[in-house]
């Protein structure tokens, strides 16, 4: 089994990063949040998962160990393969995921594409009371300078302005991500290239309506 990868993104796709480790390209599947973060050129640790189905051998992929720990108890529940938790990650972090299981928030959890309201209520009927809420957020605690550092790239203020012109979260980053590597704009953005790559993106988003 891939524990982890580590080496350079050479492409960020919608729900995909093509990592190059040593010369070999492993295609990650990733949520739409870890994805905001990668660009292309950038060396990176990817925390892995492989899904072995009678169609395909799958690589999921994570930038912290929260994220792969909550996906691997999100598979187990019946019902929830890979893709709908990989949703479940781009719409909710582990911690807000924690919360809305430990608080019976089936409203929040169905807000994920691919899962439906009796796929909420089944999450947290299976998982309430395994997840360690207390741990997670002291993970998160510990790392959170890290995670600032990481998460603060100016790509999500980007994001957020799209989404409030009414463009979906998941469109969105995949337009910003496209825009910054189609124009070679280096990450974390500052104050200047933040109106570029936004306009950039809604060219591309208006391109492909």
């Amino acid at each position: 089994m891939i524990g982890m990868l580590f080496g350079r993104v050479e492409s960020v796709e919608a729900d995909t990063a093509l990592i190059n480790v040593g010369g070999v390209g492993y295609e990650v599947r990733m949520s739409s949040t870890d994805l905001s973060r990668l660009h292309s050129g950038q060396e990176t640790s990817v925390y892995t998962y492989m899904n072995l189905s009678q169609d395909a051998i799958t690589l999921h992929g994570f930038l912290d160990k929260d994220a792969k720990k909550t996906f691997l108890q999100l598979i187990k529940v019946s019902g929830i393969g890979p893709k709908v938790a990989q949703s479940l990650l781009s719409t909710l972090t582990p911690v807000q995921l924690a919360h809305a299981i430990a608080d019976n928030d089936a409203a929040a959890l169905a807000k994920a594409p691919g899962l439906g309201k009796k796929g909420a209520q089944k999450i947290i009927l299976e998982l309430k009371g395994s997840i360690d809420l207390s741990q997670i957020e002291g993970s998160v605690s510990a790392e959170q300078g890290v995670t600032v550092s990481a998460v603060d790239t100016g790509m999500e203020q980007v994001v957020e302005g799209l989404m409030s012109l009414g463009w979906r979260q998941q469109d969105a980053q995949q337009a910003v991500n496209e825009a910054i590597n189609d124009n070679d704009i280096n990450t974390p953005l500052t104050s200047d290239d933040v109106p570029r790559v936004l306009r950039f993106a809604l060219a591309l988003m208006d391109r492909g309506r």
